[in-house]
């Protein structure tokens, strides 16, 4: 990060003032109503904006709290330490966190060197940022998205230890500086900054930790990359080999973490492979189903129908119907 901005960040707030003049607690009318523990957007954001950045409040402690927003923290320097689902996570130089609407955080005092940058986002504005990532579905991408809305029982956190990464840091710092000095009619350009940041994120999926144990996500994360490159002719039993875990013990742990076996997981990459080839490609429809692994076309056609309630070619027609 530039010092220049740095220097920016670091200054003292009014409210830091307050504390560092014997205020024992956060000014919560700042933040959330009265008797509520949840930090509101509203009173974050200027009317009409998705977005906005502000510093973490230092030399106190941030009470236990949930927000009715996505916050992404960014550690411009030092470190901060977060309690966030009753889980320990130490924020360094150059990392990233990024909490859901149910999480549940308090943050430890931080000293004058601990600046983190708060990025209030409201969901919408995310609607284009997810669109760059492809309409092809990928498991492991909405794996993330989930984390990030918060659905389908997902983590409170996704944490990227990132701090190498330059073209991350170097995205990171621009939308800073874009939203901070209040760039007039930048909403287009910040989406767009937001967009390459996960592209550039879902690059350093083994960087990323969340709200489950460490060995539930590191197994979810090796599934689920597993079936994105190899859902073609890939077989559990190849998987468990290359993690050195007991077959029967994987197949039960992949249930419990996704609520679907190896084949359910396989059968809805495929699926959305040959969904994606209709769409996109002129390719036949017996070359797609071969293409995502189906060498019996009847059991392809079958299972195609029994999901979107039509044949292959139907879909593709109803669809080109649908574009004009």
């Amino acid at each position: 990060m530039t010092d220049e901005l740095l220097v920016e960040l670091k200054k003292i707030t009014p409210e830091e003032e307050s504390i560092l003049a014997g205020r024992a607690e956060i000014e919560k009318d700042i933040y959330m109503s009265e008797g509520h523990d949840t930090v509101e957007a509203k009173r974050l954001l200027d009317d009409g904006k998705l977005i906005q950045v502000r510093t973490h409040t230092r030399f106190v402690h941030f009470p236990r709290h949930t927000h009715n927003y996505i916050e992404v923290i960014y550690m411009c320097s030092g470190s901060t330490h977060h309690v966030i689902d009753g889980k320990d996570v130490f924020l360094q130089e150059g990392e990233v966190l990024l909490l859901n609407q149910k999480a549940v955080q308090e943050i430890y005092p931080a000293g004058m060197d601990d600046v983190a940058v708060n990025f209030i986002v409201l969901p919408e504005f995310f609607d284009y940022s997810l669109k760059m990532m492809g309409e092809e579905k990928n498991l492991l991408r909405d794996f993330v998205i989930d984390c990030l809305k918060g659905e389908n029982g997902a983590a409170g956190y996704i944490y990227f230890k990132v701090a190498d990464i330059l073209p991350i840091q170097n995205l990171l710092e621009n939308l800073i500086w874009s939203i901070w000095h209040r760039q007039s009619n930048k909403r287009s350009i910040n989406q767009i900054t937001m967009g390459l940041l996960f592209l550039q994120l879902m690059n350093y999926t083994d960087r990323m930790e969340t709200g489950f144990g460490n060995r539930q996500q590191g197994v979810m994360i090796s599934v689920l990359g597993y079936v994105e490159e190899h859902y073609r002719d890939g077989e559990l039993s190849e998987l468990a080999r290359l993690l050195h875990y007991d077959l029967y013990w994987l197949s039960r742990e992949i249930k419990k973490i996704t609520g679907k076996n190896y084949t359910e997981l396989v059968q809805e990459k495929r699926l959305n492979q040959a969904v994606y080839l209709l769409e996109h490609t002129n390719m036949s429809v017996m070359d797609i189903g071969m293409s995502v692994g189906y060498d019996n076309m009847s059991y392809f056609h079958r299972i195609f129908q029994k999901r979107y309630g039509m044949t292959p070619r139907k879909y593709r027609v109803t669809k080109k119907v649908t574009v004009k």
